[in-house]
C-alpha cells in the first residue's frame, strides 16, 4: 500500500488505540459503586485514584513522547499496551485501597501518556495536507469511548465482579490495541532523514535541538494556551452536574449533561479539523477559545435543563474541537525528528490545566456556597488563554545546511 492511502491507516489504528485505552481508563466510574459496595473503600479514595493518574498521565507523556521520538510510536505503544493490561490484571489482585491508588494511579496513568503524545506525532508527520482532519480524526476516535467502552464495562460489572470484570477488561483491551499498535509505522520523512548522513535534514524543518524548541516563545505561547484553554473547560466539566443539581435537577437528568457534551464534541472535532485544514489551525483556535470562553460563562446564566441542555451542546462541541489543532500547529512549527518530546510536554501543561478545575471549584464551592465564581473564573481563564493564542507566531523555516539531528 503506498504512502498515500497508508497514513489513513494510521489514523485508524491510533483513534482505535486512543478509544480502547482511554475507555479502559474511564471504566472506573462505572466500577466505582460495585467496589465502594464489596470492599467497604471510600468512594473518595477510590476516585483519588483517577486524580494521580491524571498527574502521572502529564508527567510519563514527556518520557513516553522522548522515546517515540528514538524508538517509534509501535514499540512506544506495545510497551504502553503491555503495561495496561499488567496494571488490569494488577488492580483485580487489590488487598487493599492504597495498593488500588498506586497500581491505578500510576501505572495505569503512566500507561495511559504512552499513546497521545507518540499517536499525534506520528500522525501529524505522516500528513503534509489534511493534517487538521486527520488529528481531529485520532481525537474523534478517543471521544468515541464512552460511547463504546463504558458501555462493554457497565455489562461485564453486570456479569462478573469487579475483579473479575478488570481481568476481563485487561484481555480485551490486549486484544485489541496489540494489533492495531503493530499498524503504526514512523513517518516517512522520518525514515529518510534517519537514512541521510549525520547532520542532513529536510530544507523545511526548523534547524533546532530538544531544549532550543521546548524554550522557544512559540512553544511556551503554546504550552501556557493549553495550560489556561484546559483550565477553562477543566471546572465546568467536571462540577457542572452537581451544579446541576443544585440547581434542582434530579441526579439522574443532570447525568445527561454530560452525555450531551460528549455528543456534540463529535462533530466538534469533524468541524474544527476540516476548518483548520481550510482558514489556518492559528486563527481557527484562536476563534474557538474565545467562543469556549463565553460557552463557559453560559453555564453561570444556567438554571434549568434546557439552559444546560444548550450551553452543553456549544460547550462540548469547542473544547472537543479546539483540542486536536495544538498537534498540529506544533508539527507546523518544530522538527518532525522530537515531535514526540514536544507533544509530551504540550500535554503535561493541558494536564497541570485539567488539574486546576476539580481544585477551585471544590473550593470555590465550599467557600461561597455556589458554583457561580467558578464560572466566572472560567470565563476569566478562557479570555486568558484567546489573548495568548493571539501573541503566536510561527516559527522561520531554516535552510537545510544548519545542523539539526541533534536531540538534546
Amino acid at each position: 500500500m503506498d504512502n498515500n492511502r497508508y497514513r489513513w491507516v494510521i489514523v485508524a489504528a491510533g483513534g482505535l488505540i486512543g478509544c480502547v485505552a482511554m475507555g479502559s481508563m474511564f471504566s472506573l466510574p462505572v466500577f466505582l459503586v460495585p467496589m465502594a459496595e464489596e470492599t467497604g473503600w471510600s468512594r473518595t479514595g477510590i476516585s483519588a485514584a483517577m486524580t494521580i493518574a491524571f498527574l502521572a498521565m502529564g508527567f510519563g507523556g514527556v518520557v513516553w513522547g522522548a522515546l517515540s521520538d528514538r524508538f517509534g510510536p509501535r514499540i512506544v505503544c506495545l510497551a504502553g499496551t503491555a503495561l495496561l493490561v499488567v496494571s488490569f490484571l494488577l488492580l483485580s489482585l487489590s488487598p487493599q485501597l492504597l495498593f488500588f491508588q498506586l497500581v491505578f494511579g500510576l501505572l495505569v496513568g503512566v500507561s495511559m501518556a504512552a499513546f497521545f503524545a507518540p499517536l499525534m506525532a506520528a500522525v501529524t508527520g505522516w500528513f503534509d495536507t489534511q493534517r487538521s482532519l486527520a488529528v481531529s480524526l485520532v481525537s474523534a476516535g478517543m471521544g468515541m469511548a464512552p460511547v463504546t467502552m463504558s458501555p462493554l464495562a457497565a455489562l461485564l460489572i453486570s456479569y462478573y465482579d469487579w475483579r473479575t470484570s478488570f481481568v476481563l477488561l485487561a484481555i480485551i483491551a490486549g486484544a485489541i490495541m496489540a494489533p492495531a499498535a503493530l499498524l503504526l509505522r514512523r513517518p516517512p520523512a522520518l525514515e529518510q532523514a534517519i537514512a541521510q548522513p549525520e547532520g542532513a535534514m529536510a530544507a523545511d524543518e526548523p534547524a533546532m535541538t530538544t531544549r532550543q524548541a521546548a524554550t522557544s516563545l512559540p512553544f511556551i505561547i503554546l504550552a501556557l494556551t493549553n495550560f489556561f484553554c484546559c483550565a477553562t473547560h477543566s471546572g465546568p466539566i467536571f462540577h457542572t452536574v452537581s451544579y446541576a443539581i443544585a440547581c434542582g435537577i434530579p441526579v439522574v437528568t443532570a447525568v445527561t449533561i454530560y452525555s450531551v457534551e460528549g455528543i456534540a464534541g463529535m462533530p466538534g472535532r469533524l468541524f474544527f479539523g476540516i476548518a483548520g485544514d481550510r482558514f489556518g489551525a492559528k486563527w481557527v483556535l484562536v476563534v474557538g477559545l474565545l467562543v469556549q470562553a463565553f460557552g463557559a460563562l453560559g453555564y453561570f446564566f444556567s438554571s434549568d435543563l434546557a439552559s444546560f441542555y444548550s450551553v452543553a451542546a456549544l460547550f462540548g462541541f469547542i473544547y472537543a474541537g479546539v483540542m486536536p489543532l495544538y498537534s498540529v500547529l506544533l508539527r507546523e512549527n518544530f522538527p518532525l525528528r522530537i515531535m514526540g518530546t514536544l507533544m509530551g510536554g504540550l500535554g503535561l501543561a493541558g494536564g497541570l490545566g485539567m488539574a486546576t478545575g476539580p481544585l477551585l471549584g471544590g473550593w470555590i464551592f465550599d467557600t461561597t456556597g455556589n458554583y457561580g465564581w467558578l464560572y466566572l473564573s472560567s470565563f476569566g481563564m478562557g479570555i486568558g488563554a484567546f489573548m495568548i493564542a493571539t501573541l503566536f507566531r510561527p516559527h522561520p523555516k531554516v535552510s537545510a545546511a544548519a545542523p539539526g539531528l541533534a536531540t538534546t
